[in-house]
């Protein structure tokens, strides 16, 4: 059995009155996808801040390549090897792919930030995005506006972003949002190809999706986690059916 990469025990949050995780304990192993999914206001959201730092659980572990993690801000867990597609940075519209993505290599090689001169002509910086834009099959739009580009493009382009920082962990909150069907097919095959590369925690709502990438899923509803396995056990699983996935077939 693969090495666990990251787990959280007993994670606990609450908005007033609103139990928004409710001892969730999670495990992701080393070079797996790993997708959660549950209705709206599940939690899963609140689940993704809570582990990438931005908030902060009542009670509750959170452990990283077997450090404990709970506490450490943001940047420090970048530096851990977290990478989150929408947290890196918001693109820049009226930069290009290439800049946004030799920005990011910047920012995580610990480069001067004076302005963008030296992320526009060091070569350190701009081989590598051109790399990262490779990956996900943007090779031939570096010099394009990020603005210019299409919503599919932008968030691929966000995942280049993220990726740039080479994480152990790649975070994902639902990357096939507002995406049209060719769009959503293109960015199921990037994920797949990256899933030989990283590891991912997928949060995603389209169950076709993720029933066609990942290797195990974990259920969330009301801020609990009903169920976690491999999808086939996940197909089957009656409590499933009932919570969230209604009358709906499976893929």
């Amino acid at each position: 059995m693969a090495e666990v990469l990251l787990a959280t025990t007993g994670l606990t949050k609450h908005f007033g009155g609103v139990v928004a995780s409710d001892a969730i304990s999670l495990e992701v192993r080393r070079g797996e996808l790993h997708a959660v999914i549950g209705p709206n206001g599940a939690g899963k959201t609140t689940l993704v801040g809570q582990l990438s730092g931005e908030v902060r659980p009542d009670s509750g572990s959170i452990h990283f390549a077997g450090a404990d993690v709970t506490h450490l801000p943001i940047y420090q867990r970048a530096r851990l090897g977290f990478g989150r597609s929408f947290q890196i940075t918001n693109i820049v519209r009226e930069l290009t792919a290439l800049d946004n993505v030799a920005l990011a290599v910047q920012a995580h090689d610990g480069h001067s930030f004076r302005f963008w001169r030296p992320a526009r002509s060091d070569a350190a910086l701009r081989e590598p995005a051109r790399a990262m834009l490779a990956k996900v099959d943007l090779a031939a739009r570096a010099d394009v506006p990020a603005g210019q580009m299409s919503h599919g493009e932008m968030r691929a382009l966000e995942v280049a972003m993220a990726l740039a920082t080479r994480p152990k962990l790649l975070l994902l909150d639902e990357p096939l949002a507002g995406m049209g069907p060719e769009e959503s097919a293109r960015m199921v095959r990037l994920l797949r190809a990256l899933k030989a590369e990283v590891t991912i925690l997928l949060v995603e709502h389209d169950v076709e999706a993720i029933f066609a990438l990942a290797d195990r899923i974990s259920v969330l509803v009301s801020g609990r986690v009903i169920a976690s396995g491999l999808p086939d056990e996940i197909r089957r699983d009656p409590e499933v059916q009932r919570a969230y996935l209604g009358d709906e077939a499976l893929p």
